[in-house]
């Protein structure tokens, strides 16, 4: 069983009034005609709005949906809620408080149990940032920081990268300085597909959307367009 993860750039159902083209990406990538798919909005503080969004984007899809609350819980067996799934997308928001509270509550064990298993993950903004081994982000009042996250995948990442005009400079700083490192950088609406931990391919719901790989070089940071498939 392929192990896949989709980290997006930002954007998606949070924003979109109407159903989004990565979205369908992300159901098709389950291999089945009706998957389950969870929505873990931790990040967000598990906002209202934000699962509403969720719903109301998946409605328009032939799938089963839900999601998971850690401070109203749907069940006392969270791993095998989790692992009966088909595909996990995890919501954006504060990336350092969503991993703390996910450590206390072993998510982690049984992300890494779901990715194992063949069930799909993916995420928007911080629920692309946790993946990687580090990422770049304002989980911090005031200032974009590196930050330690999962490391299922290798290097770093930067969501938002073209859309926050702080993003790209603080990423290509943070890389130059060996802070982070090297890594990709993804605007809004735009996806990394990741197929055992190797790039498969990078797709956009914007005709606008952009990706980039950033790495170190003598004189600061190197700044690499990547290929971008147009859904």
């Amino acid at each position: 069983m392929a192990k896949q993860i989709i980290a997006i750039g930002g954007g998606g159902f949070v924003h979109a009034s109407k159903p989004s083209s990565l979205e369908r990406y992300l159901l098709a990538q389950t291999g089945k005609k009706q998957p389950s798919v969870c929505f873990i909005p931790t990040a967000s503080g598990d906002a209202a709005q934000y699962i509403k969004n969720f719903y109301d984007a998946f409605d328009n899809f032939p799938c089963q949906k839900s999601h998971l609350s850690l401070f109203h819980l749907p069940t006392n067996d969270i791993e095998g809620f989790l692992l009966e799934k088909d595909l996990l997308y995890i919501g954006g928001g504060n990336t350092k408080s969503m991993l703390a509270l996910w450590r206390e509550w072993q998510i982690p064990t049984y992300l890494k149990k779901a990715y194992e298993k063949g069930i799909v993950l993916a995420g928007s903004s911080a629920g692309g940032n946790c993946w990687f081994e580090s990422c770049v982000t304002d989980s911090l009042y005031g200032k974009l920081t590196p930050l330690p996250c999962l490391g299922f995948l290798k290097g770093s990442f930067c969501p938002h990268y073209i859309t926050e005009k702080e993003r790209r400079p603080s990423y290509q700083a943070l890389v130059g300085e060996k802070k982070l490192e090297a890594g990709l950088a993804l605007d809004d609406h735009v996806a990394a597909h990741y197929v055992d931990g190797s790039l498969k391919q990078i797709v956009s719901a914007s005709p606008r959307g952009s990706a980039y790989y950033v790495s170190k070089e003598k004189s600061g940071a190197k700044e690499e367009p990547l290929e971008i498939l147009f859904l």
